[in-house]
């Protein structure tokens, strides 16, 4: 549990921001760009420049959430219409005509849309689990709140054709927390021209400004993915692709919400109980019994600012990592997929790394070295395995112009490893300056170093500047402090500038780290290096005419590696040739020439040991999308080229067959055929996840992968039953086995667990 000391410093800081004058309550029209609110019955006003008001509806009785638009409201209240075309032709009205009400009452706020169709029967309607990617590329609409006004941040809410549902959270328009998860409720029907949707979203699942009269930004998003069209309410560029939505800057205003004043407080508790075996730990474990129970408190300090505090807590529902073959001597980060640590994520987000691809890039560029001062994955995750945590408390969200996050977790030590119990420790805040910029700090503390006798701490400032819609420059300095690691080589920076406009891209950067710079909350790729980036896009939209071409860009890049003193340690140069089709296909040919110095050997395989050298090598990657709207869709690519001295062959697929809405099957291939003189291997990657859908609340799918280079096999089967918003049944099953001794499958470890977690709100 924590001291009282350090509760006591996460409870003063929004204590001493209220004191400084910080707290402010809902924005007055005087600070509102666009046309006055529309007078009843009108719902929505526009003026001469495109900018739009619309006004919330209250509703005498709670709107049935059943998809089917039969309530006597949406007779009575007039409908939002009007969308404008982002694409394929940019600013031009909406080919497929879409109504939406804005209605509330004293809990809720509902988001109703009628979404007319002209060939219903080619709508794309192929995958209903929550919050997958391929949701989006499924006939779409969604709604994005930016509720405390400040044109940066946002709420996000779709739904596709099957009632599939996805929530996330914008950060600065850029950083996208697509794994938060919310209270929220939604339905969708057919009608002979077309779908319906009905959302229920509460009050309590959003962060608002204190006041009675809301004034939130708001827009719209309708996809049809059949005709490959994606329309707002808003005029938004077509530079920002499906990413649209984020773009609150250019959303339309609302007005009318008067959410009830009520105490915000939610327990979700949970009870789990396990069999575990593990043949490789000492002593052996054999079907092991046991059982646990835990909880979480989330309260609302203000409308705007939430506490939350987590006892003993679990993961054991959470779905296995994917496997991927790294080939390079650098460290692979894998994402942060458990669920106390996904609320909030954007807040901690440090040195403008959420900078989107304004310079292009080709998608077989090289992951970035940007190092991650607060990596949440530091927590409770060790090469020995979980690593118990025993509890933990947060304080995110607004005051005023300010950002603020604090984060205090302490976790047991595991007997026979080493790792001691150990206090995390994160301070974040933000200010809002200008119209679309930012200045920032942080603070991380680990009480018990990784590679000394002491404590770890970090601490950086960062800024980024909108210099327009297009334009952001920014960058960061940070310090770390370790006992046994002194000078002046802990410290880290970069600057970065980033031009992404439609047709043209640029994106420049330069970035140092320092020998002894070491984030132990955080996450670096690579140490001891200055990186210096330029990455480049020319766009045309259909070239010479061409109807089926919707837009080719180039795009060429370089990135330079160094060490501190100087010495070259990588340099890729990189052109890549892109082609969208009109039909949602997409083709690239990607082209790259680098130079690697080894500076000490690299075990690149087992039994294959690079000496240090320097290598030159080319190589040519081929790769095309097919489209959502296929049976089988995905990425098939193919490289070939130089490789360390040798040469290197890789195929892949990645995709998804379908053979119903609700069965979905998504393998995953990897081949690498290696040559070197140091001896030839062949790295094979095989996945599959197979997924059955009962609803959009309820689903079953088992991942099974196999990596050839450690000889391992990984099943991770998962049933998950929202049986009620925000209260989950799971069954979980995965076991381990290895393919490296006389039995083929060896089976190494396995756990089975069920779990059953209930919200409770007040």
């Amino acid at each position: 549990m924590r001291s009282p000391r350090q509760s006591g410093r996460l409870q003063v800081v929004p204590v001493l921001l209220v004191a400084l004058g910080l707290s402010r309550s809902a924005a007055s029209w005087d600070e509102v760009d666009g046309p006055p609110p529309p007078a009843p019955p009108a719902v929505v006003a526009r003026d001469a420049e495109g900018r739009v008001t619309v006004r919330a509806t209250r509703v005498r009785e709670p709107v049935i959430i059943d998809g089917v638009l039969d309530d006597p409201v949406y007779h009575e209240v007039e409908a939002i219409a009007g969308f404008v075309q982002q694409e394929p032709h940019e600013g031009a009205p909406a080919t497929e005509k879409t109504e939406v009400w804005m209605l509330f009452d004293s809990d809720n706020v509902y988001v109703s849309a009628r979404c007319w169709d002209s060939h219903p029967e080619r709508m794309v309607g192929n995958e209903m689990r929550r919050d997958h990617q391929s949701l989006s590329r499924n006939e779409n609409f969604g709604v994005a709140f930016d509720t405390f006004h400040d044109r940066r941040n946002s709420f996000m809410f779709h739904v596709n054709l099957l009632g599939g549902l996805t929530d996330a959270l914008a950060v600065d328009e850029r950083n996208v927390n697509k794994d938060w998860n919310t209270i929220w409720n939604a339905r969708t029907g057919r009608f002979d021209s077309g779908w319906t949707v009905e959302m229920a979203i509460p009050f309590k699942s959003l962060r608002f400004r204190t006041g009675d009269q809301q004034i939130w930004g708001v827009n719209f998003r309708r996809i049809v993915q059949w005709k490959n069209e994606v329309s707002y309410l808003t005029p938004i560029p077509a530079s920002y692709d499906l990413r649209g939505l984020v773009k609150v800057s250019s959303a339309a205003n609302l007005v009318g919400l008067e959410p009830a004043s009520a105490r915000n407080l939610e327990i979700k508790p949970y009870g789990i109980t396990t069999m575990r075996t593990d043949r490789i730990a000492e002593p052996a474990i054999e079907n092991d019994l046991g059982a646990d129970a835990g909880f979480d408190v989330k309260y609302g300090l203000t409308r705007s600012l939430v506490a939350d505090v987590t006892v003993n807590t679990d993961f054991a529902q959470v779905e296995d990592d994917e496997l991927q073959v790294n080939l390079t001597r650098f460290d692979i980060q894998f994402p942060e997929k458990r669920e106390f640590f996904l609320e909030g994520q954007g807040v901690f987000a440090f040195g403008n790394a959420g900078f989107g691809g304004g310079g292009g890039g080709g998608s077989g560029g090289p992951p970035s070295n940007t190092p991650v001062l607060f990596f949440s994955r530091r927590i409770g995750i060790s090469d020995y395995g979980e690593v118990p945590i025993r509890a933990g408390a947060r304080v995110t969200g607004k005051i005023g112009s300010y950002t603020l996050g604090a984060l205090n977790i302490h976790t047991d030590g595991l007997e026979g490893t080493g790792i001691e119990p150990t206090g995390f420790s994160v301070f974040r805040l933000k200010r809002d300056i200008f119209r679309k910029s930012q200045v920032g700090m942080i603070l991380t503390h680990r009480s018990q170093s990784v590679v000394s006798d002491g404590s770890n701490q970090a601490f950086g400032v960062d800024a980024s500047f909108g210099l327009s819609d297009s334009l952001v420059v920014g960058g960061y300095y940070a310090a770390t402090h370790t006992p046994e690691l002194s000078g002046g080589e802990e410290v880290s920076y970069r600057g970065i500038f980033d031009y992404n406009a439609d047709l043209y891209g640029a994106r420049v950067s330069h970035t140092l780290v320092g020998e002894n710079f070491n984030p132990e909350i955080g996450f670096l790729r690579r140490e001891d290096f200055r990186e210096t980036v330029g990455k480049f896009r020319l766009s045309r939209r259909r070239p010479g005419g061409v109807e089926w071409i919707r837009k080719v860009s180039l795009e060429p890049g370089i990135e330079y590696v160094a060490d501190t003193l100087g010495r070259l340690e990588s340099r890729q140069a990189q052109m890549t040739f892109r082609m969208e089709i009109e039909n949602g296909d997409e083709w690239s040919v990607d082209y790259e020439k680098n130079f690697e110095f080894l500076p000490e050997p690299f075990e690149i395989a087992p039994g294959v040991i690079l000496p240090v050298d320097e290598y030159r090598f080319d190589n040519v990657r081929l790769a095309y999308r097919l489209g959502p709207q296929r049976k089988v869709s995905g990425r098939v690519s193919a490289e070939l080229g130089g490789f360390y001295g040798g040469t290197r062959r890789e195929i892949g697929y990645e995709g998804r067959i379908e053979t119903s809405p609700r069965l979905g099957i998504e393998p995953n291939v990897s081949v690498n055929r290696v040559s070197l003189p140091e001896g030839d291997f062949t790295a094979t990657l095989l996945g599959g996840r197979i997924t059955f859908n009962m609803s959009p609340r309820m689903s079953l799918s088992a991942l099974v992968q196999y990596a050839s280079l450690d000889s391992e096999v990984l099943t991770n089967v998962r049933l998950r039953w929202e049986y009620l918003p925000g209260s989950d049944f799971f069954v979980v099953y995965s076991d381990g086995r290895t393919t490296a001794l006389d039995d083929p499958l060896f089976l190494q470890s396995r756990s089975f667990a069920v779990k059953l977690t209930r919200l409770v709100r007040f």
